[in-house]
């Protein structure tokens, strides 16, 4: 019978044997990710932009690693229920959310209490941009943005502009616009282009932050007018229409965006892993030609970079957050 010091004695040189071989098998596991499948949340409805960007993010990493990247649709509340889940999900590098300014900067300022921590991911990789267009009835006696704005000071509060949704993209662009031309304009938010683009065809509102590709239809079949593109850069789907910066505003920059985050304390090498295959996917021809038939343009960029972003972005929203009186809850 062994005695009780001898006892000891192995049960210590064990736990240290035990302790110096756990960083190796945990490198041996982020090494190996993913040997099981990845869940995408997506805090949006199937179908919407965001849900059908996800799905190709999901099929080309499934390719690139030989695993199953779902797509898992946690639509409601102004993203919330979606980012929620995937913030309390483990952070093994198994569960991932498909992020945007609603889940990672806007809806901080827009309720006093959130159900989960914007700050509580990692950022992985911004995937890509959908820019905006300002739409506008043709029947309105404007047909630029400069005539508009015009029109808008020697009338204030006659024109009123619709959204996609109180506090979404569409609605901050209205306000930045405010903000930068000096005009009154009314918000008049809808559920979504279902119910915003029969409002302006029908003259209920005067204009509407569309994304561009449910709006130019309208605009080529000259049933609207575009007045001006809402990010800094004018679109490959519509080189003829001007930015709104362009025309009189320099710095005005807004669109949706649609980022990869994971759940806090993913580890850095699975972030890291991930972040090199989304840039590659993005620099894929076959792919960029899928994301441009969404109306997206690939993004990339660095983790930094995410995190640059998004820091820019917040003072910048909760100004026009405050400006514009918006309060959710």
């Amino acid at each position: 019978m062994q005695n009780p010091s001898f006892q000891k004695r192995r049960a210590a040189m064990l736990a240290i044997l035990l302790g110096a071989a756990a960083p190796s098998l945990f490198a041996q596991t982020t090494r190996d990710w993913p040997t099981q499948p990845v869940r995408i949340v997506v805090p949006f409805q199937a179908g919407s932009a965001t849900d059908l960007i996800t799905r190709q993010i999901g099929i080309g990493l499934s390719k690139e690693y030989g695993q199953t990247f779902v797509v898992e649709n946690r639509p409601g509340a102004a993203a919330m229920i979606g980012s929620e889940a995937a913030a309390r999900a483990p952070g093994d590098g198994y569960t991932l959310l498909m992020s945007g300014p609603a889940s990672m900067v806007t809806n901080r300022f827009l309720y006093k209490k959130l159900s989960y921590d914007p700050d509580a991911f990692e950022k992985v990789a911004v995937v890509a941009y959908t820019p905006n267009i300002l739409l506008s009835s043709p029947d309105l006696p404007f047909k630029t943005l400069p005539e508009m704005i015009a029109y808008a000071k020697a009338n204030p509060g006659k024109l009123t502009y619709a959204s996609f949704g109180a506090g979404t993209t569409s609605h901050m662009a209205g306000e930045m616009l405010k903000a930068l031309a000096g005009i009154d304009i009314v918000h008049v938010p809808y559920k979504g282009a279902g119910d915003a683009i029969p409002a302006l065809l029908s003259g209920q509102v005067s204009m509407y932050f569309d994304t561009i590709m449910t709006g130019l239809p309208y605009v080529k079949a000259g049933k609207l007018r575009a007045l001006g593109v809402s990010n800094s850069k004018r679109s490959p789907m519509a080189p003829d229409i001007p930015t709104i910066a362009e025309q009189g505003y320099p710095g005005y920059d807004i669109a949706p965006w649609y980022g990869i985050v994971a759940p806090k304390g993913t580890p850095a090498d699975v972030v890291n892993k991930l972040n090199v295959s989304i840039n590659k996917l993005l620099k894929d021809p076959g792919f960029r030609e899928k994301l441009a038939a969404t109306g997206a343009e690939p993004r990339g960029g660095s983790v930094a970079d995410f995190s640059a972003m998004v820091g820019a972005e917040i003072p910048r929203t909760e100004k026009l957050v405050k400006q514009s009186g918006i309060s959710l809850q």
